[in-house]
């Protein structure tokens, strides 16, 4: 037993680092599912209000007026062919910070018409975070109103605007025939591969195992 007990200090403690992947996955499964089922159940209730702090990806409803003067478009999205952005508009408040409201997709080529609301309305949708560009992001065209970076702030300061929440509202709406812009349907979900990394820790652990259990009884069977 003694020419095995080095390897087996070797081996033992790979064995639990892969074991202890394997739970953490486990555990980041768990977490993950009862993220998604709680999405789930806020995309299917009633929105709350907007107060003055919005919890990032909730699902709320504001009340405002469109500014679509200074309306700027956001990004760049491709839908099959046809190359397109999303529509970025302020929508003002009574005695609150301006809000800027991604009402939806439309094309960059603005051949189709683009409905613009007047008069007050009640946006429904999902608070999004500010996310500045980093050092590889896009340049913003700010003379031009066109965006690469969610940036409240920025694009809040370009527009002249005096007072502009530091998040946005992704508007949620139902699909129109020929009616532009088209909104998000659904609040945005996070990827759940933690079952394919549990298999694999797991699966990497056992097969650690299983090879070491071989060579172990190979090598007890050698002549000393």
């Amino acid at each position: 037993m003694r020419r095995l007990l080095v390897p087996v200090l070797v081996v033992l403690p790979a064995f639990l680092i892969l074991l202890g992947l394997g739970t953490w996955q486990l555990q980041r499964l768990a977490w993950k599912t009862e993220l998604l089922a709680a999405i789930a159940a806020a995309e299917a209730g009633p929105a709350a209000p907007l107060g003055p702090v919005a919890v990032p990806f909730t699902k709320v409803a504001a009340a405002g007026r469109f500014d679509h003067a200074r309306e700027v478009i956001l990004g760049v999205e491709l839908r099959g062919t046809v190359l397109g952005t999303r529509l970025l508009t302020p929508l003002v408040r009574m005695d609150a910070a301006t809000v800027l409201v991604d009402r939806g997709w439309v094309p960059l080529d603005a051949s189709a018409p683009i409905v613009r609301p007047e008069g007050e309305v009640t946006v429904t949708g999902w608070v999004r975070p500010a996310e500045p560009g980093g050092l590889f992001a896009a340049t913003d065209d700010l003379a031009g109103r066109r965006f690469y970076s969610f940036d409240p702030e920025k694009i809040g300061h370009a527009l002249g605007l005096a007072r502009v929440a530091p998040f946005g509202l992704v508007a949620l709406g139902e699909a129109a025939a020929e009616v532009l812009p088209d909104p998000s349907r659904t609040l945005p979900r996070p990827n759940n591969n933690h079952l394919g990394y549990v298999v694999t820790w797991y699966g990497l652990a056992l097969a650690l195992l299983v090879v070491f259990a071989i060579w172990a009884r190979r090598r007890m069977r050698e002549t000393p």
